[in-house]
């Protein structure tokens, strides 16, 4: 009772330490947290997961005393099973996630019932019988320590590791090595996933590549000279791939057909769709076809074998006939092309045929108008991606501003084009495309 109260002071408090010894934990705790800082400011550089588990295996073993080590999972193995991803006595260092192959596998001794035991453990004086796989890695050690790593509550990973010496290290600290070790595996999961998710972009993205050249080797290499038509074309996707559609067919008699079209959707579904709408579009049977007889086919087509799923087109198709400047058409749930009549100034759009999109109901009627176009006139074809676009404020471009463009008459076909995708640009101050773009221009001359 006298030694207790002459550790104390009146009030039952700890005396303080003194001046030395508060320097020397001082200087303990400064230069442990200075290790900690500089092992985390290196870990959180560190990109390739193999790399980071060395350099954290380089720095542990600097900051505790551990001669040998060895790593051990049973993920992916059946029980009892386990596997050796890392150890001390190899000379090569394998990376686990990609040599998981030339990694030995065991089934008894004192690793494995560590690591189904699935506890942290410090065992002073082990021993290891003849045939324990242990032995080989860590039989010369006096003091094994056993660490878990936990994935969804249980411990599917464990590092084990030997010290020689057993008053070199305190089991105190075995519990901030715990939480250290698992805060770590958590950090090179992280890692390893982004490879993962890394290397399965970059093949998906190397398929949509192939994709999106396929599906642009499907739209006219050039266009075609056309008597008393200038004609330009804009192809621009918001994705990789996508579902906007254009094409010209050399029709007889002089004709030419101009076809414009956006699927439902973005990306690479939607383009598989473009690509059996560009099918359906060049094997039609027969000879000359009007603008209703194609669409009609081709919604006929798509409807009973294609779009069940509640996919659709929009089209637009127009013959020009250069002999009379006419322009028959038809459409399909498509914006109609508007038209700005250069020699009075007048603008209107070419809506008298209209019908539902292609796809939704077979059978049905695609009627067809015919207008007569004039020297001057200028009539661009587009997708939705162009007057809908967006600015940062959620307005759209519209068709006022498109028509305002149009308004520009003594430039040729490829200039308006140009026109109307800076004006677009200006507009949506570069914001990226959140639809696929396309422009057909006919003018006549």
């Amino acid at each position: 009772m006298g030694n207790t109260q002459s550790d104390h002071d009146s009030k039952g408090r700890a005396p303080d330490l003194s001046h030395a010894n508060r320097q020397t934990r001082h200087s303990d705790w400064q230069k442990r947290l200075d290790e900690v800082t500089e092992m985390m400011r290196e870990m959180s550089s560190q990109s390739d997961p193999q790399k980071m588990v060395q350099r954290y295996s380089e720095r542990m073993r600097r900051m505790f005393p551990v001669q040998a080590f060895i790593s051990i999972s049973r993920r992916g193995i059946e029980a009892p099973g386990f596997m050796v991803t890392r150890a001390s006595v190899w000379e090569e260092d394998l990376d686990p996630w990609l040599n998981r192959d030339k990694l030995p596998v065991y089934e008894s001794g004192i690793l494995q019932r560590l690591l189904y035991a699935g506890e942290p453990a410090y065992i002073p004086n082990p021993q290891f019988d003849e045939n324990d796989p242990a032995l080989k890695y860590l039989g010369t050690s006096k003091v094994l320590i056993s660490i878990p790593s936990f994935d969804d509550g249980e411990a599917i990973n464990m590092v084990v590791m030997g010290i020689e010496d057993p008053d070199s290290f305190d089991p105190v600290d075995l519990p901030d090595m715990v939480w250290r070790t698992n805060l770590f595996g958590r950090a090179t999961n992280t890692l390893v996933l982004k490879r993962e998710l890394d290397q399965a972009y970059d093949i998906v993205d190397q398929e949509l590549k192939t994709v999106a050249q396929i599906q642009r080797s499907l739209l006219p290499a050039k266009l075609p000279e056309i008597p008393t038509l200038d004609i330009a074309a804009h192809y621009e996707t918001s994705a990789r791939a996508g579902g906007d559609y254009y094409d010209v067919f050399q029709l007889e008699d002089g004709k030419w057909g101009f076809l414009i079209a956006d699927v439902c959707g973005h990306g690479t579904p939607a383009a598989v769709l473009m690509a059996i709408m560009h099918a359906l579009a060049h094997t039609i049977p027969g000879d000359v076809i009007q603008p209703g007889e194609l669409l009609g086919y081709v919604n006929d087509k798509l409807a009973q074998h294609y779009t069940s799923d509640g996919n659709f087109i929009t089209a637009f198709y127009g013959i020009y006939d250069p002999s009379n400047k006419s322009l028959t058409y038809a459409g399909a749930g498509h914006n109609p092309p508007r038209v700005k009549r250069c020699s009075d100034g007048s603008m209107f759009v070419l809506d008298e045929a209209r019908s539902i999109p292609l796809g939704i109901v077979p059978d049905t009627k695609y009627e067809q108008h015919t207008v007569e176009l004039v020297s001057g006139d200028q009539v661009i074809l587009y997708t939705d991606g162009i007057t809908e676009a967006f600015n940062d404020n959620d307005q759209l471009f519209g068709t006022e501003r498109l028509d305002a463009v149009l308004e520009h008459c003594g430039i040729d076909a490829h200039a308006l084009i140009e026109t109307v995708l800076e004006s677009v640009e200006r507009f949506t101050e570069g914001r990226p495309a959140d639809d696929d773009r396309t422009l057909l221009v006919l003018k006549v001359r």
